[in-house]
């Protein structure tokens, strides 16, 4: 005997009495992530494991809170991994467009840098008074008078020799010319001319002889000349290497742990010595004029020089307390990869290594970074760039329009850096499938996937994390605690949040708003604690400002112009009950469904599929029809039959099978012409068998027809019929709990069709006996005879189809 659900069965209940707590406040604190063993176990793995490729994927659909567990998660692993290292740019001496890039330990990286500004500074204020000094400015005028008297040596021998061979020599400004003499006075050229020819060629020849010689002389002053030039130069570079030499070897000596900073000390002080000139204060002439009125106008002009001394520090991990975390939520190529600035001098763009910015990448390394798939795909060139990085262990800062080859400018071309990251990418599971279907590199790079549930075991243990976490949830907050009635509510919520009676919605992003909703009115009232009340009040207003459209189909139902009947019979009619998806709100809807039937080979019919309304699972649902038909009642004879199958006064399109059976229903009752009782509305898929499966969103079907039949007047004898197999989904709201408990309304499960058709009709459906046939006037029986009537009026049709007696109407001359 088919018997109905009980009202203990409809929700399952958690006793807020015997929860053993008061409040969540003082409970203790959540300690990991909650109900995700398999999730929690491939993470451990894929953060421990060192080889290659090893990154990981967290897979889950979204509003989950798998952003905010997984950074938890990381922070409290990343605190007893060791600091990583500090990475810096230095200026590369040989070629200034390679910034080189050194590794330090954590927290050295800013000393370095401040000890770097402090030797600059010092430099630039000793150095300009060394040269200042008497004894620098003597030991420079020695030189300088020593190079005189050469030099003036060297010219007053060439002019003696010029005298006697009848020249003078005058400097001009085009250089040292020799002018021919005659009786002690300067010829002129016309009077050069004028001269007999013996005459002239006597002193061209006394004019190449005298060049030969005054080539060499001046050869002489000018090897004169740079040799007192480099006496000057090597004064002013043991001037200054008495200065930088010892701050040099004091910061060797602090760092010669450090190979790498050692040999950049060393060249910053050959390329001091080798620039001597921008440290000297005062400097004279045109090019001191112009500097100083540039700096006039632009006062960081005066810094420029001493930029390449500088230490930019692009990752500074000296306050970490271990291994980084990063979560980059605008995953573009210039956030994770870094960016090189520029800045308008004079008119034109300018850089340098100081203007190196770090990216996510930079920060994260020797650590972890978080980052959605979803907008990493999105945005140009990050994916390719965190691929290449991942493959080739380098973070490479370059302009993205120098990948597309739009820039032509020179720019800088920093040194990598090191890769040392756990990528962990967080994204819905069907971008997991086609990223690993369609990316040759994606298997190779992530092969580790966290699956997040979405459901857990309604076990004490998890009930336990679960009141841990919304107690850690309430104080990071700032909320109100939760009583025990608000406890047990939530929880009932949860429950029904997973369509299950024996497991926990892991959405944790919808139940925590509902806490926040629910301190909301907490507070309105003035409540020091959130109640049971005000859970559920945050649970109905939820519903009351998304259900706008469901009361509008609920009153065009109740007012007629959406034909449904819940009372009274009607042959070949039948309720069905679909799911209306809005957004964050799923309600019920039931429709009429109806059957035609008549003799014929067509088969059933399926309006929806005809006029491409229907969907393709649908379709499969009604061929499925055709198939319980013919292995239940055509076993002897073909099955002949044209039928129709219709849902009454729908528009839009129909997808699913979850009304297969009642299709089957209304199709039975048309063939036995049985009425069906219209109170009843039914839901579940079958097979060809006749076995009734399980569908989705019972929950809201159930309660879509109770509200329908509350507004048309309850008879007590209205309910609904569901597979036996969807009992444990069920968590209906209390008034339709109540209702059943005061027989009002009714819930019944079957296991198959012969079960549900004899609710509806309240006629047995009928077993075939040992011989074969089916008891007289059980719904079985009825069909069967009706198909046979419909096999033999068949057979007395003629050939053209035509009924017997008929005549074929002549046409017309």
């Amino acid at each position: 005997m088919i018997q109905e659900l009980l009202p203990e069965q409809l929700r399952r209940t958690f006793d807020h009495k015997a929860s053993c707590i008061d409040t969540t406040e003082n409970l203790k604190p959540l300690e990991g992530i909650i109900g995700q063993k398999r999730a929690v176990s491939a993470l451990l793995f894929g953060l421990d494991i060192r080889e290659r490729g090893f990154n990981i994927y967290v897979a889950g659909p979204p509003g989950m809170g798998k952003m905010t567990a997984v950074k938890s998660f990381l922070e409290e692993l990343a605190s007893r991994k060791d600091i990583p290292a500090d990475w810096c740019y230095v200026n590369n001496f040989d070629d200034s467009y390679k910034p080189r890039v050194v590794k330090l330990p954590a927290g050295r990286g800013r000393q370095l840098q401040q000890d770097m500004k402090t030797l600059i500074e010092h430099i630039q204020r000793e150095i300009p008074n060394s040269f200042e000094s008497e004894e620098y400015g003597a030991r420079r005028d020695e030189i300088a008078k020593a190079m005189e008297g050469q030099r003036s040596g060297v010219l007053e021998r060439l002019n003696t020799q010029a005298n006697e061979a009848g020249f003078t020599i005058e400097a001009t400004s085009f250089g040292i010319i020799m002018i021919p003499m005659l009786g002690g006075r300067p010829l002129s050229e016309a009077e050069l001319a004028a001269l007999p020819v013996a005459a002239r060629e006597d002193f061209q020849r006394k004019r190449d002889l005298l060049q030969e010689e005054l080539t060499s002389s001046l050869k002489q002053v000018r090897g004169i000349e740079r040799e007192a030039h480099k006496k000057m130069e090597e004064i002013d570079r043991k001037v200054a290497l008495y200065i930088v030499g010892g701050l040099i070897d004091d910061l060797e000596e602090k760092y010669r742990d450090l190979p790498e900073i050692v040999e950049y000390l060393r060249a910053v002080q050959k390329d001091i010595l080798e620039n001597i000139k921008i440290f000297k204060s005062g400097q004279s002439g045109p090019a001191g004029q112009v500097l100083e009125g540039l700096s006039l106008q632009a006062p960081w002009l005066q810094e420029m020089p001493f930029r390449r001394y500088q230490v930019n520090v692009l990752v500074d991990n000296s306050r970490l307390g271990g291994a980084p975390v990063v979560v980059e939520l605008n995953p573009s190529y210039n956030n994770l990869f870094g960016r090189i600035e520029k800045e308008t001098q004079l008119g034109a763009l300018y850089t340098d290594f100081t203007m190196i910015k770090a990216g996510s990448l930079h920060r994260a390394n020797g650590g972890f970074l978080v980052v959605p798939v979803e907008d990493v795909l999105r945005n140009l060139f990050s994916w390719d760039g965190l691929k290449r990085a991942l493959r080739s262990r380098e973070i490479q800062i370059e302009e993205p329009g120098e990948r597309l080859g739009f820039l032509t400018t020179k720019s800088l071309r920093p040194e990598p850096v090191g890769f040392d990251i756990k990528v962990v990418l967080i994204g819905h599971p069907m971008l997991y499938y086609l990223l690993h279907a369609y990316d040759e590199e994606f298997p190779e790079l992530f092969k580790v996937k966290a699956d997040f549930d979405t459901r857990m075991d309604c076990i004490d243990e998890n009930i336990q994390d679960f009141l841990a976490f919304l107690s850690t949830f309430c104080q990071k907050e700032n909320l109100k605690p939760l009583d025990s009635g608000a406890v047990a509510r939530l929880l009932e919520h949860a429950a029904r949040l997973a369509e299950d009676q024996e497991k926990l919605s892991t959405h944790f992003g919808a139940l925590v708003d509902v806490v926040r909703e629910a301190h909301f009115w907490a507070h309105q009232e003035g409540a020091v604690r959130v109640g049971a009340a005000h859970m559920q009040k945050s649970l109905d207003q939820k519903v009351y400002r998304s259900s706008l459209i469901q009361e509008r189909i609920c009153e065009m139902i109740s007012r007629g112009t959406i034909l449904i009947d819940t009372a009274g019979q009607a042959v070949g009619q039948v309720n069905g009950l679909s799911v209306i998806s809005l957004g964050d709100y799923m309600f019920g809807k039931p429709s009429r469904i109806t059957a035609s039937v008549e003799p014929g080979q067509g088969g059933i019919i399926d309006i929806e599929r005809e006029v491409e309304l229907g969907g393709p699972i649908h379709s499969k649902g009604i061929l499925i029809l055709g198939g319980y038909l013919a292995q239940k009642y055509a076993q002897e004879k073909p099955l002949t039959l044209a039928a129709r199958l219709v849902f009454e006064q729908s528009y839009d399109g129909v997808e699913g099978d979850s009304a297969s059976s009642t299709e089957l229903y209304a199709l039975l009752s048309a063939l036995a012409g049985l009425p069906i009782k219209q109170g009843i509305a039914v839901t579940g898929s079958v097979n060809q068998h006749g076995d009734v499966q399980a569908i989705g969103g019972v929950n809201q079907k159930i309660e879509g027809f109770f509200d329908i039949c509350k507004a048309k007047g309850m008879t007590g004898e209205q309910g609904v019929i569901i597979p036996q197999s969807n009992a444990k989904n069920l968590m209906l709201r209390e008034d339709v709990v109540e209702a059943v408990r005061s027989k009002t309304f009714h819930i019944w499960g079957v296991k198959s069709i012969d079960e549900g058709i004899e609710i509806l009709t309240g006629s047995l459906s009928g077993d075939r006996g040992p011989d074969r046939r089916f008891p007289e006037g059980t719904i079985n029986y009825l069909v069967e005879k009706r198909l046979h009537d419909f096999a033999e009026s068949l057979k007395e049709l003629p050939k053209d189809g035509r009924p017997p007696g008929s005549k074929r109407r002549s046409k017309a001359k």
